[in-house]
């Protein structure tokens, strides 16, 4: 029997389909990755959501008591409350999610609907707020009042 030539070409479709599926591996492998920042870009924003509600129901009870509900809050989310600050009735909440490649922190805002207020100056040493109240709102017939 007589041995016939080999096309230098033969295989190659099994190349092509390897080639096919660790592309597609890597594509899939990127969209999980994208989905799972996405997840826990949204549970740090809700947490943090609900950490800044917390803390702004609970502002008459006091900054330490206030942020104190809002770390509550956070830990139940399994979040964790990285800054709070309460400014009258108004709560400044940051909450951090996840873990490394996917860490993420979202800042939320709660108070009472209105127009906002400016945020308060802080003193060079950058211990905190400089005063203790919210500066006068110009459109509040409260504010023209004059000094509390």
């Amino acid at each position: 029997m007589k041995r016939r030539k080999v096309a230098g070409d033969r295989g190659s479709a099994t190349v092509w389909a390897v080639m096919a599926m660790a592309a597609l591996g890597l594509v899939f492998g990127c969209v999980l990755t994208m989905g799972q920042a996405v997840v826990v870009r949204h549970r740090a924003g809700g947490a943090a959501d609900l950490a800044a509600l917390a803390a702004a129901d609970h502002w008459m009870e006091g900054r330490k008591e206030a942020c104190a509900h809002a770390g509550r809050v956070a830990a139940a989310q399994d979040t964790r409350l990285v800054r709070c600050a309460v400014y009258g009735e108004v709560s400044d909440v940051t909450a951090a999610a996840g873990a490394a490649p996917f860490a993420t922190e979202v800042r939320a805002r709660a108070g009472p609907a209105g127009p906002v207020a400016p945020e308060l100056p802080t003193d060079p040493a950058g211990a905190g707020p400089a005063g203790s109240e919210i500066p006068a709102d110009p459109t509040d017939p409260a504010d023209q009042a004059g000094p509390r």
